[in-house]
């Protein structure tokens, strides 16, 4: 019988691990050789990575890093068989850094992770009611 990917169900999204069974056990390949770097799972919003980087703290799962790439905002983790994570949103294009010919300029710089928590626990506030209805340009 095949094994299908383990998953789970948390809020409304289903969340599919990859690559459980086979590497069970088994260790990671050794960095600059041939392997899974990491997976990338994009989210809509800043919002909804604000909600994901809560809910990584609140289970005690370590962040190997965070990084705003100008056109993004990543965070890097690992797995329970040590595969990479990236979890991260996408800038609205009119938003993206330009060089001064026009093509994109990319970076990497350390992502204030305090402001992206604070965001998450405004969204929290503002979906409990607790603080009254949202001001303009709340969220934005």
């Amino acid at each position: 019988m095949a094994r299908r990917p383990r998953s789970f169900r948390r809020a409304g999204t289903t969340i599919t691990w990859l690559n459980t069974w086979e590497s069970a056990g088994g260790s990671p390949p050794p960095p600059g050789t041939t392997g899974l770097y990491h997976v990338a799972i994009r989210y809509p919003t800043r919002a909804a990575l604000a909600d994901a980087l809560q809910r990584l703290r609140d289970a005690d799962i370590p962040l190997e890093g965070a990084s705003d790439h100008g056109v993004s905002e990543a965070l890097y983790l690992r797995d329970p068989d040590d595969n990479g994570l990236e979890l991260y949103w996408d800038r609205p294009r009119d938003r993206w850094p330009k060089s001064e010919d026009g093509g994109i300029a990319m970076y990497t710089r350390p992502l204030a992770l305090p402001a992206l928590l604070r965001e998450a626990q405004a969204n929290v506030r503002l979906a409990t009611g607790a603080c009254g209805p949202a001001a303009p340009g709340v969220g934005a």
